[in-house]
């Protein structure tokens, strides 16, 4: 197969002097990177290189045609058509040379215009068509000698594609060969993870050609090729800047058709290359498209997928020699649902305890039995901050974050259902007590003053005894105040870690009560209680505590107090 890299017109006016010294395009690498440069040589070519893959462009319903001469009969020949991101229509033909194309043609050459005529005339013998999308191939052991011509055609949209001929197939074999089972299996699905395995190229393991491994992983669909893949992931839908009809352009001026130049191919697809981690990202990834390529294993695990999603899956193994591919079978999977939440049923007027986890979140219902002018909610949270919201059948009414005690009223609705969501603070796991009521008088938390603090005074501070403070509200309820030696080197981050507000009474020993006292007054500015503890040792550490208990028995605690006696008196 002569490498004839030249318009039609010079194809035909050459044809008959391929004897004289001047010699066409070989497959001699030096000389043919020094042909393709020139670009007035090749401008507006229409010939298939033997042994190269070419890119080019197809406009919409504007057919484009490629030529190549084979010289002798019996002559084997292999023709790949890719399409990238549209289905083609392609055949392949021949049809004789001239008799003083043949290489015992001698004498002058014929007129261009008289050879042209006598080739074109010709309809020629069709040989192989096909339209698609798939990477299609026309195989032949023994070709007969003539001049051929691969006409293509897009119907759908402007589009690219690639070409590879070659009159040497057995022993170019730039593609890598797929095993005889060439589908991907899932061998392991969870809820953000799948992990997939393969069967090795015959080309890896047998012709010991360097292969790699590449993965696409999308929600839309399977890619047939490669080429498709990248025309997918690139930035701008005109991925290409295509020239306007009817303009003149080289097939090999790959610059002008968003291709990489030769001297940046290696940058433009170093996905394809091999890195010490073994995997790679492609740049410029889409949110929904990604390209991963991972040496040669053939196992891989896919990870940070969203739950209960379908993604489907592409294997290329990719001849790092040739950057050229073959696509297995792909696949696709649906990922596992997310653990269903379970929901705490609430009960009308009971404390329910609720624990949550770091970052986690737990939702409550609540469907009160009878109709109801008013719901409340009291939320109690022992430790850091808790995002709380509330939504009456689907409709979302409250949204807050609430620290201590909150108290929530909302409007009622007949046979309306309640969902709280709790969502946990991120410093760590909270704890919270959640109660539920359409009765208003009826409250298991106690109110509590805005201020929740313990006050300590310097000027009252003895060897054996403290003086303290705290607000209380309108209210009558019952306060108890408990104390507790601590080391001297006891100090505010410990004290912080210990602010369970809802630990009660309880959970105390007997000896750290001072005593218990109810208290309330009419005027908020005088609702104020002092109160003296006693029998305290010289020069030492206490931890005070003041707790609430309401009617319902439910107890707060307020803010700890670390006071210290004084040493000498």
């Amino acid at each position: 197969m002569l490498l004839l890299r030249c318009p039609l017109p010079l194809l035909l006016l050459l044809l008959p002097l391929h004897s004289r010294p001047q010699k066409l395009p070989t497959r001699d690498e030096e000389l043919f990177q020094m042909q393709i440069r020139d670009k007035a040589f090749f401008h507006d070519s229409s010939v298939i290189p033997d042994g190269a893959e070419i890119s080019s462009y197809l406009f919409r319903d504007t057919p484009k045609r490629y030529f190549f001469v084979v010289e002798e009969d019996n002559t084997p020949l292999a023709v790949t058509v890719t399409p990238c991101d549209a289905p083609l229509e392609w055949k392949l033909s021949v049809q004789e040379l001239p008799e003083e194309a043949s290489g015992e043609g001698s004498g002058d050459p014929e007129p261009l215009e008289q050879q042209k005529q006598q080739i074109t005339n010709e309809e020629g013998t069709e040989l192989f068509s096909y339209k698609g999308n798939d990477v299609e191939y026309f195989v032949s052991s023994s070709s007969p000698s003539g001049l051929y011509q691969l006409d293509l055609l897009s119907t759908e949209k402007d589009t690219h594609f690639k070409v590879y001929a070659t009159t040497t197939p057995e022993s170019d074999q730039p593609y890598p060969e797929l095993p005889y089972d060439p589908r991907i299996d899932v061998t392991s699905l969870g809820r953000t993870t799948v992990t997939l395995a393969w069967k090795p190229s015959p080309t890896a393991s047998l012709l010991r050609q360097p292969i790699q491994y590449c993965i696409v992983i999308n929600k839309e669909h399977n890619f047939k090729s490669l080429c498709a893949v990248e025309a997918k992931l690139s930035s701008d839908d005109a991925f290409m800047m295509a020239p306007k009809p009817g303009l003149d352009f080289s097939p090999f001026d790959f610059a002008h058709f968003g291709f990489p130049a030769d001297n940046n191919s290696g940058k433009e697809r170093g996905f394809l290359k091999s890195s010490k981690s073994g995997r790679q990202m492609s740049p410029k990834p889409r949110a929904d498209l990604h390209r991963v390529c991972i040496g040669n294993k053939n196992i891989f695990t896919v990870s940070d997928l969203k739950p209960d999603t379908q993604y489907y899956f592409d294997m290329f193994a990719v001849n790092t020699n040739t950057n050229m591919s073959t696509a297995y079978v792909g696949t696709f999977a649906r990922t596992k649902e997310e653990a269903k939440q379970k929901t705490i049923e609430l009960k009308d007027g009971k404390v329910t305890d609720v624990f949550i986890k770091r970052k986690g979140a737990k939702f409550l219902r609540f469907a009160p039995v009878s109709s109801h002018q008013k719901v409340t909610f009291s939320v109690h949270s022992c430790l850091d901050a808790v995002q709380i919201q509330v939504r009456r059948d689907g409709k979302l009414l409250l949204s807050q974050s609430v620290e201590g005690v909150r108290q929530f009223q909302l409007r009622g609705k007949a046979k309306a259902k309640y969902l709280i969501r709790l969502k946990g603070s991120k410093k760590g796991a909270s704890m919270l007590k959640v109660l539920a009521t359409t009765r208003p008088n009826k409250q298991s938390f106690p109110s509590l003053p805005e201020d929740t603090r313990i006050k300590a005074f310097d000027k009252l501070r003895t060897c054996s005894s403290v003086t303290v403070a705290w607000l209380g509200t309108q209210e009558r309820n019952k306060f108890c105040i408990y104390k507790r030696e601590v080391d001297d080197n006891y100090n505010e981050e410990q004290k912080k870690r210990e602010q369970n507000q809802c630990l009660g009474p309880d959970t105390r020993k007997k000896s750290d009560k001072v005593l218990c006292k109810y208290f309330h007054s009419q005027n908020i500015q005088k609702a104020v209680t002092t109160e003296t503890i006693r029998g305290l040792q010289p020069g030492k550490s206490y931890l005070l505590d003041v707790y609430v208990i309401g009617h319902g028995g439910h107890s707060v605690k307020y803010q700890s107090k670390l006071v210290k006696t004084r040493k000498f008196c």
